[in-house]
């Protein structure tokens, strides 16, 4: 079952610096998932201005309770990179 993620990064002065000190966890942890195949595609929401201010995820999993779980894990979520996210489910 797919599902996409839209996460939005904190607005404070202190949300880049969060986003930058966590990026490379947040690689790794994607890696991890496509090696496994539970990543389809995601990348960067952008301001105008380019900069980054939040994500976009589609993944591939059993179901929302795995999802779930492996978010438990997600270096933007523990460490409040995004404050704010939806998941919804997707079909690509």
């Amino acid at each position: 079952m797919q599902f996409i993620l839209t996460g939005n990064d904190g607005t404070d002065s202190k949300a880049p610096e969060r986003r930058m000190n966590s990026r490379p966890a947040h690689l790794e942890n994607i890696a991890l998932m496509k090696k496994n195949g539970w990543f389809v595609f995601g990348g960067a929401i952008l301001t105008e201005e380019g900069n980054m201010a939040g994500s976009v995820i589609v993944y591939d999993v059993p179901d929302r309770a795995f999802l779930d779980k492996l978010l438990e894990t997600e270096p933007y979520i523990l460490n409040k990179v995004w404050v704010k996210y939806e998941i919804k489910p997707f079909r690509v």
